[in-house]
């Protein structure tokens, strides 16, 4: 059975930080669901609407890993959802993978506690929303226990390889690598 990924998405989402992933790690077997906060219809923040699979409110089984894009509005979006940060809380407590990227681990996973104690790294200007519990790193990907962040659109590749080599392992991602044609 393969591991199973939640990416949500939330009114303003950056549609390269959220498409990357869901066709990188459906690539490497992985069984994908994307949720919209508070409807089936998301619109990003360049105009692109997604219809989600189903909405954040009616998942009832917590997935093996998490997945939140950024982008303004989205992230702050993200944020305001308390079934969200709820789902959030449950599956650090449990160990689980979450992924956030761009202004999203600033905006929608700090405010949450998640990040307290750990390395992470978020688009450029919103480290300052981290406060002086989280250890800002510029890497493009960072991962610190189960949580793995990243810095921006341009980084979202990495973003959703990295994801797919801690959930499906390196052999995948290697496969994954070679067949689209990644320069390593």
């Amino acid at each position: 059975m393969s591991k199973t990924v939640l990416i949500v998405l939330a009114t303003g989402f950056e549609e390269i930080e959220a498409i990357t992933p869901i066709d990188v790690l459906r690539r490497a077997g992985l069984e994908v669901t994307i949720a919209g906060v508070g409807g089936r219809e998301i619109t990003g923040s360049h105009g692109i609407t997604v219809v989600t699979d189903t909405t954040i409110e009616e998942v009832e089984k917590l997935p093996d890993a998490i997945v939140l894009p950024g982008g303004m509005p989205g992230a702050e979006n993200l944020a305001k959802s308390d079934t969200l940060r709820e789902i959030l809380k449950r599956m650090n407590d449990e160990g689980r993978s979450i992924g956030a990227i761009c202004a999203a681990p600033a905006v929608a996973l700090a405010p949450t506690g998640i990040l307290d104690g750990r390395m992470a790294t978020c688009y450029p200007g919103f480290e300052s929303r981290f406060g002086g519990s989280i250890v800002f790193s510029g890497e493009r990907v960072v991962a610190d226990g189960n949580v793995m962040t990243s810095r921006g659109p341009g980084t979202a590749f990495e973003f959703a390889l990295a994801l797919a080599e801690r959930l499906a392992g390196g052999e995948v991602r290697k496969a994954l690598t070679e067949g689209m044609l990644v320069k390593a």
